[in-house]
């Protein structure tokens, strides 16, 4: 993801900043605990498609 991009970007639910998962395929707010997927290069920014994160900032097993 573009840096210029995602400094732009901020959390939907907190208006705080997100960072981009090691893998690339995701941003996390960390206050928040979401994770919003990047699908087609292309963050999915809603609040109700975010994953929910463990207390070490990694997807909460279902």
């Amino acid at each position: 993801m573009d840096k210029e991009l995602l400094d732009l970007l901020a959390c939907p639910k907190c208006k705080g900043d997100l960072t981009l998962t090691p893998a690339g395929d995701g941003l996390i707010c960390p206050p928040c605990r979401l994770l919003y997927e990047i699908k087609d290069e292309i963050p999915v920014m809603l609040i109700d498609e975010a994953l929910p994160l463990d207390d070490n900032l990694k997807p909460k097993k279902s």
